[in-house]
This record gives structure tokens, C-alpha cells and sequence, in this order.
């Protein structure tokens, strides 16, 4: 049993030899790893730097410009539909006036045609009973 202890005892060494290998070489894998990603964030920084930020700043510009036309564009259209409306409703009034004073200076006028239309059909239409006899003169 002594041999086999012995045997034993080597393996579980070269198995612990092996797993403090192992975790060396996982500890060296993790700083290689976190070497990498250092080196790959600065270079992402430094794109962000030369490309990214840049591009944003004229991006935040126009979109700036941007803000100001549309604000300037819905002014201005508010400013000329209110143009338009108070026109519209300066017209109507106007049309109004001119029709109100088309009728009172028209209507003697209409009276008069009126009138003379009531008279001569009056006089077309005379009914021949109303009128005396031939010979007969009329006292007035």
C-alpha cells in the first residue's frame, strides 16, 4: 500500500501542478483580454474623435438651422393666414356696403319702373264697360 500512496501522491502533485498552470494561464488570458479591450476603446475614442464628433456637431447645426426656418416658416404662415382672413372678412363687408347701397339708391328707381308697369298695363287693359258711350260727354 506504501507504493500505491506514493503513486498517488505524484499524480495529485502533477494535478496540482497543472491547475496552478491552468489558473496562471487563465489569469494571463484575462490580461491579455483586458489589454485588447483597452487597446480597441482607445482606438473607438479616437474614431469618435476624428469622425463621430465632429459629423455630430454638423448634424446638431443643421438641425439647428433647421428649428429656426421651421419656426420662422410657422410664423410667417400664421402672419399670412391671419393676412388672409382679415382680408376676407374686409371684402365681405365691403361686398355688403356696396350692396346695401346698390338697393338704397336703386329702389326710387325700381319703385318708379314699377309704377309705370302698373300704369300702363292699366291703361292696355282698360275694361270697355268703365268707358262711357260714344257720344256722351263726361263731367269731371
Amino acid at each position: 500500500m506504501g507504493g500505491s500512496l506514493a503513486t498517488t501522491n505524484v499524480i495529485l502533485g502533477i494535478m496540482a501542478a497543472v491547475s496552478v498552470l491552468e489558473a496562471l494561464l487563465i489569469v494571463g488570458v484575462g490580461v491579455a483580454a483586458y489589454a485588447v479591450y483597452r487597446r480597441v476603446m482607445m482606438l473607438v475614442e479616437g474614431l469618435e474623435r476624428r469622425h463621430v464628433e465632429p459629423a455630430m456637431a454638423r448634424v446638431n447645426a443643421i438641425l439647428d438651422d433647421v428649428k429656426e426656418v421651421s419656426a420662422k416658416v410657422k410664423d410667417e404662415s400664421e402672419r399670412v393666414d391671419q393676412a388672409i382672413r382679415s382680408t376676407i372678412d374686409r371684402v365681405d363687408d365691403t361686398a355688403d356696403r356696396v350692396r346695401t347701397n346698390v338697393r338704397a339708391k336703386t329702389s326710387w328707381l325700381v319703385g318708379v319702373v314699377r309704377g309705370l308697369r302698373v300704369a300702363i298695363e292699366g291703361v292696355l287693359h282698360a275694361d270697355p264697360r268703365n268707358e262711357p258711350p260714344a257720344g256722351s260727354t263726361r263731367v269731371m
